[in-house]
């Protein structure tokens, strides 16, 4: 049976405006935006870099310089602050949506990193705050319909993931989907390096100075200045207890 044409322009007008609705904040600064990348945000080299730098001031907050690569991809630009010195590689994503994302002065946000808000059930808690000093590595995902607060000078290595969100799925009568969501935050202190492919799951605080080892499933707080590792994480050593042998050469 054909489907009517009324429910068929219906349906498209829903869907675009679904569309639209996950983009920017509203329509004309859907257009703004779409403008800039589509006329400036493939330029390559310090020419690009240059002309992101005063253009983009229409569309995002920015305190004094940054340097943003082509292919970089924002929606909501609006709810996006980048402190003076901020770097964004190619091919980074930034979703930021209510209450957005900031990120603190001299940061690196490394090529194919994903910060993601996707805050549309009006979680008051949701946000990504980034410190200063901080290297989010290539290809981490950061979801923050929670809330994520990151401290200053905090590394995260590549394929991190930290993930401020969590579905309910414990009423077997129903799909996970009809079940809604928590969101509990994640708070990671100053001094924290993150390992290679850590994941760090939603109501967890990670102290002070920790290290989390790589691979490792972050499912409890960590304390400060200790080591954890494993699925799940556990307390390994403190961090002054890791030895270093004499014949290693250290860079500054």
């Amino acid at each position: 049976m054909e489907t009517p044409k009324s429910n068929l322009k219906s349906s498209e007008k829903n869907s675009i405006g679904l569309y639209l609705s996950r983009q920017a904040s509203n329509p004309l600064r859907y257009v703004l935006e779409q403008f800039l990348y589509l006329s400036i945000g493939w330029i390559p080299t310090l020419i690009g870099i240059g002309l992101r730098a005063i253009l983009y001031r229409l569309i995002m907050q920015m305190d004094g310089l940054v340097a943003i690569e082509n292919g970089v991809r924002l929606r909501f630009a609006n709810h996006i602050r980048l402190g003076r010195g901020v770097y964004l590689d190619q091919g980074t994503y930034l979703h930021a949506c209510p209450n957005g994302i900031e990120i603190g002065e001299n940061s690196i946000v490394m090529h194919g990193a994903i910060l993601h808000v996707y805050n549309f059930r009006e979680i008051p808690t949701a946000g990504i705050k980034i410190g200063k000093n901080c290297l989010i590595g290539e290809y981490c995902v950061i979801r923050g319909q929670g809330g994520v607060f990151i401290g200053d000078r905090v590394f995260t290595s590549p394929f991190t993931q930290l993930l401020a969100v969590n579905h309910v799925f414990n009423n077997p009568d129903l799909s996970f989907i009809e079940q809604g969501i928590t969101a509990e935050g994640i708070t990671i202190e100053d001094d924290v390096w993150l390992g290679a492919g850590a994941i760090i799951t939603d109501g967890v605080r990670v102290g002070k100075g920790a290290v989390v080892a790589a691979g490792a499933v972050v499912t409890k707080d960590v304390p400060a200045h200790t080591v954890v590792g494993g699925v799940p994480a556990r307390v390994i050593r403190s961090t002054s207890e890791v030895k270093l042998s004499a014949d290693k050469k250290v860079y500054f």
